[in-house]
C-alpha cells in the first residue's frame, strides 16, 4: 500500500512475518523512498489529508497482525479522553469522538451524531460493495454519501437521513436490485425496528450499595 505525498516522497506501508512466527505476530513496515538530496537521514513532510491517510494504512496494517482481540463482541467501552473527547473502543479497536469549535469541544474527532450516520452510510457500503462483487461490477468510482438533518425541536435528533450510493460499473437493469439490497443493511433494519435501550447509572464500583443508582427501560 503506498502513499505519494505532495513533497514527492513514496511512502510504502506493508507488513512481514519473520520466520518460525505466527502470522499474528509479524511486523509493520514503513518504507520511504531514499531521494538523491537525503544525505544523513530521510524526512517527509505531510498535508493534514496525508497524514489521516498514512495512519489509517498504519492501522489496517497493524490490524492485520497484531494478536487476536481479547474482548467479546457486542460490548464497546467509552473512556474520557480529555474536555469533550472520548475513546471508543470496540474489541481492541479505537475511534474517538469530540465535539466541534462551536459547540465547546476541540473538533479533533467526528460527533457521537456523525458517527452513527457514519454507520448507516458504511453498513450500506459494506451491503453494496457484496453486491457489486457478486455480480462482478467492480467497485470503480463506487461510493456512499450521507446527508442528514437535525430535528429543529425536542428531544435533539437527526430527523432526516439521505443515502447516495454511486456505482457507475453496475448496469442500469441492476440498480433497482441494489437499492433493495442496501435499504435492508443491518444498521437501516435497526433503526426501523428500534431496539429497547436498557439504562444503568453506577456511582459505586460493581457489587457495592449505592442507592442513587437508577436504571430504566425504555
Amino acid at each position: 500500500m503506498k502513499l505519494h505525498t505532495h513533497c514527492g516522497r513514496t511512502i510504502n506501508v506493508t507488513r512481514f512475518t519473520p520466520r518460525g512466527l505466527p502470522k499474528r505476530m509479524g511486523r509493520v513496515v514503513l518504507d520511504t523512498s531514499f531521494a538523491s538530496y537525503d544525505e544523513d537521514e530521510l524526512w517527509t513532510s505531510l498535508t493534514a489529508e496525508e497524514a489521516r491517510r498514512l495512519a489509517g494504512l498504519l492501522l489496517f496494517q497493524a490490524a492485520a497482525v497484531e494478536p487476536e482481540p481479547s474482548a467479546a463482541p457486542g460490548v464497546v467501552d467509552v473512556v474520557p479522553v480529555v474536555a469533550d473527547a472520548y475513546e471508543v473502543r470496540v474489541r481492541g479497536h479505537v475511534l474517538t469522538v469530540d465535539q466541534p469549535l462551536a459547540d465547546g469541544g476541540k473538533d479533533t474527532a467526528p460527533t457521537p451524531v456523525e458517527l452513527f450516520v457514519a454507520a448507516v452510510a458504511s453498513c450500506a457500503a459494506h451491503y453494496a460493495g457484496r453486491f457489486l462483487d457478486r455480480h462482478g461490477a467492480g467497485r470503480d468510482g463506487f461510493s456512499v454519501r450521507a446527508g442528514f438533518r437535525m430535528a429543529d425541536d425536542r428531544p435533539p435528533r437527526v430527523a432526516s437521513l439521505r443515502l447516495t450510493v454511486t456505482a457507475p460499473s453496475l448496469p442500469a437493469e441492476r440498480l433497482a436490485a441494489l437499492r433493495a439490497v442496501v435499504s435492508h443493511c443491518t444498521v437501516t433494519n435497526t433503526l426501523a425496528q428500534a431496539p429497547e435501550v436498557m439504562l444503568e447509572v453506577r456511582g459505586t464500583p460493581s457489587g457495592e450499595t449505592d442507592l442513587g443508582t437508577e436504571t430504566s427501560a425504555r
